[in-house]
């Protein structure tokens, strides 16, 4: 019995989480556990599992006898997360470029060829898409600290994916910047890779900057 409800918490968590990176569930409101256990057919105890995770993940925030509320998007924290994913991300994709095995570089194809499809077809997904690609090409490097403190990176920058993508155009120019450093990254050309990372990454930044008022 056990089993079932950790699997169905995970289940929510991850129905939950998508709802709040694609802006459904509000900010300013609390969450309706009882609506939103009744839309998704569960009980409410794994679905206050699923809520407490992703307080966890830095998503969800609760407030004593009010419950859970999305927490809020600012520059502030926008600045942080791209700072830190800057001084890991760049330098751990290198190393993993140079250690993959054909198994991780056919991962890393597979993976950008999910992101491309959920930004055509499924627009819900692609900041979980995006995160999958990223992940592709760090995982390789075996480096359990660094590939943690990565995704969890990852995680929190999903809404600000979404948020960054909004203006026309945005998803056109990622691709291009993707496939260049896949290209790099396959090559084991490893500055390369991690040259071209750190502009992917501080040009997401900077945008972000614009649209949030920093």
């Amino acid at each position: 019995m056990s089993l079932v409800v950790r699997t169905l918490s995970e289940q929510i968590f991850t129905i939950v989480r998508e709802q709040i990176v694609s802006g459904k569930l509000p900010i300013d409101q609390a969450i309706r556990q009882d609506a939103l256990a009744n839309e998704l057919g569960v009980s409410k105890v794994p679905l206050r599992e699923a809520l407490g995770r992703l307080e966890q993940e830095g998503l969800l925030v609760s407030q004593a006898n009010r419950g859970f509320f999305v927490r809020s998007m600012s520059a502030t924290e926008a600045e942080e997360i791209y700072d830190l994913r800057l001084s890991i991300e760049p330098d751990a994709l290198a190393t993993a470029s140079l250690v993959a095995t054909e198994q991780d570089r056919l991962e890393a194809e597979r993976a950008l060829a999910e992101l491309d499809k959920a930004a055509a077809e499924r627009l819900d997904q692609v900041a979980a898409c995006n995160r999958s690609f990223h992940m592709a090409m760090v995982r390789p490097g075996r480096r359990l600290l660094t590939t943690q403190l990565v995704e969890r990176l990852q995680i929190l920058s999903e809404r600000y994916v979404h948020k960054h993508l909004e203006p026309a155009g945005r998803e056109d120019r990622a691709h291009l910047e993707h496939q260049t450093l896949l290209n790099a990254w396959l090559a084991r050309d490893a500055d390369k890779a991690r040259a071209l990372a750190a502009a992917h990454i501080d040009a997401t930044r900077a945008d972000l900057r614009r649209q949030l008022g920093l």
